[in-house]
């Protein structure tokens, strides 16, 4: 049994409900208050005759009602490559999340090409060199500073020469200037929507699982300045801290697609809401 449920019966074992001890639990799991709200009102219907195995099978069924059982697949377009933006704040494994998508995809038999458009920070365009050398996969990268919507746009020129299946943009994160960089992330969908009316295809925002509120504001701020599409979650280690992804699809409706599970290229894989809830939570 893993963090969270294990809490949840610690608590449950006791000769009384503390309702407000259990609340708190499943608030410091990061489930959110009105996902939290809606859990406890189901468990105070049994009332007395609430059972330890009764309260986690209604976290289990609540929270299945809400996270999609798969995500879509991510498949190939006729005629042109797919776009995806990579978004999210410094510190959140973005660039790396953007590799190990790509060898995903690789993997899955689709030719791939990367774009680092994070053009303020060398660091984030230096290491996503490193990875397109280690997984093989061509990279597109402009000139320190350069203008991020020009680098999308001719990774995405070279991508449809190429004739390349996936596009795979990482941007930047610099959250202490928040407006600027959602203004940017604008101009990055405006400028790829130039030669493909559709592109980006997808908007994957990046979030530390263990950061709680943290990243439930990011997927806040990030949705309005461009519709997110999905979820990539980092730091999924079975600490009962990953409730948050369940606060993002509850609030907003947007679905986590991918998990990052440690620090190899191949530590990646697409979200499956049922081992999440028994192995995570």
């Amino acid at each position: 049994m893993a963090g969270l449920f294990k809490k949840i019966l610690q608590r449950l074992s006791r000769d009384h409900i503390d309702w407000d001890d259990l609340e708190e639990s499943l608030i410091l799991g990061d489930l959110g208050l009105p996902m939290t709200t809606l859990i406890i009102e189901r468990m105070r219907e049994l009332g007395r005759s609430l059972k330890p195995e009764d309260a986690i099978n209604i976290c289990r069924e609540e929270i299945l009602k809400i996270i999609p059982p798969s995500p879509p697949d991510l498949s190939p377009l006729s005629g042109s490559p797919r776009v995806i933006l990579i978004v999210g704040v410094n510190g959140t494994g973005k660039t790396t999340s953007a590799a190990k998508l790509a060898q995903y995809l690789k993997d899955s038999g689709h030719s791939i090409m990367l774009a680092a458009a994070d053009t303020f920070r060398a660091a984030a365009v230096e290491q996503l060199q490193v990875w397109a050398e280690r997984i093989d996969v061509p990279l597109i990268s402009g000139a320190s500073k350069a203008d991020p919507s020009s680098v999308c746009f001719e990774a995405q020129s070279a991508a449809i020469k190429a004739n390349c299946d996936f596009l795979i943009c990482d941007t930047a994160g610099r959250i202490h200037t928040r407006h600027n960089l959602m203004e940017e992330l604008k101009k990055i969908s405006r400028t790829l929507g130039k030669r493909d009316a559709a592109a980006p295809h997808e908007i994957f925002l990046v979030v530390d699982a263990t950061t709680g509120a943290n990243a439930l504001a990011q997927a806040r701020q990030f949705n309005e300045a461009t519709e997110l599409s999905g979820i990539i979650a980092t730091k999924l280690d079975g600490s009962g801290k990953g409730g948050v992804i369940v606060s993002i699809a509850h609030e907003m409706g947007i679905p986590t697609r991918f998990i990052g599970v440690g620090e190899n290229a191949r530590d990646f894989k697409t979200f499956c809401a049922e081992h999440f809830v028994e192995h995570i939570l």
